[in-house]
């Protein structure tokens, strides 16, 4: 089976800045890949590219192996979407969003909606419009795990809830992937919620690709090394993934841990120190 998303040399400009630099990633199917970097890095101009909600200047989507979704109803009804900003009709109660839905999409399945939404505790009277931020995620979550998607593209999903709420959703999400064999495309600024469910990541800054790794084996082979410039001259080229100076020192990334010149120790490793080093790296 292809992946279910597939992104290959995408490029956007807007006028003279360019924001995204042949930007490449697969969402295989049984993932959860992590999409990580700083504001402005990239991530929502990507997710715009791959819903068709801008141009792109150059490159390849493929969801499903197809690359005009919009020509694809079926298609387009197996992918769930959820932004950072509120999209739900603001004057609806849960009740009558479920009544919507279910003219809407034709495999809507109203018991699995209603079981998030007491499992999210989610008031069904309330109007969409009086619902907190966390509230208003939670629900932007139970519609689009409720229509039978294979594919899920959320953009901060877990912003704004307690730690709670957050270990509850990610927990559907997983249960989620488990069962139905789909993927995730996942940007998030919370590290914990990355090591705790992401497959693989991707880290982008600059519109450009500096990371594509499964999480295992960054936490299996990767290291952080704190070392001076006369060992940094010792480092195989090949190994070093960023780098960043501190000081009289320098903060190295580097992929193979086993392949350290001898009395040069390696620090275990978070994806919190990742994310830093890789977003404030030197060129």
């Amino acid at each position: 089976m292809p992946h279910l998303l597939e992104i290959k040399n995408v490029r956007k400009s807007f006028g003279h800045k360019v924001v995204l630099k042949d930007v490449t990633f697969n969402v295989p199917s049984g993932s959860i890949v992590a999409f990580i970097g700083d504001n402005g890095a990239g991530k929502s101009t990507t997710f715009k590219a791959i819903l068709g909600l801008i141009a792109k200047d150059g490159g390849t989507v493929k969801i499903f192996g197809e690359e005009n979704i919009d020509k694809h109803a079926k298609l387009k009804e197996k992918i769930g979407v959820v932004f950072d900003a509120m999209n739900l009709p603001a004057h609806l109660t849960i009740k009558q969003l479920n009544k919507v839905f279910e003219k809407l999409f034709k495999s809507w399945d109203q018991a699995h909606f209603y079981r998030l939404v007491h499992a999210f505790s989610l008031p069904t009277d309330l109007k969409v419009n009086k619902l907190s931020r966390g509230m208003s995620m939670k629900l932007s979550v139970a519609v689009a795990l409720s229509h039978n998607a294979k594919l899920l593209i959320l953009d901060e999903a877990t912003g704004g809830l307690d730690p709670s709420s957050r270990e509850e959703l990610l927990d559907e999400l997983k249960n989620f992937v488990s069962t139905s064999k789909g993927g995730i495309l996942l940007s998030s600024h919370i590290m914990s919620d990355v090591e705790k469910i992401a497959s693989h990541v991707v880290f982008i800054k600059d519109g450009e690709i500096l990371l594509n790794e499964e999480k295992d084996n960054i936490f299996e082979s990767y290291a952080i090394v704190d070392i001076d410039e006369k060992q940094l001259t010792l480092l195989d080229k090949d190994i070093v993934v960023a780098k960043r100076t501190s000081g009289s020192y320098f903060n190295v990334l580097i992929s193979d841990k086993q392949a350290l010149p001898k009395g040069i120790p390696a620090k275990t490793i978070s994806m919190e120190e990742v994310s830093v080093l890789l977003t404030r790296s030197e060129k």
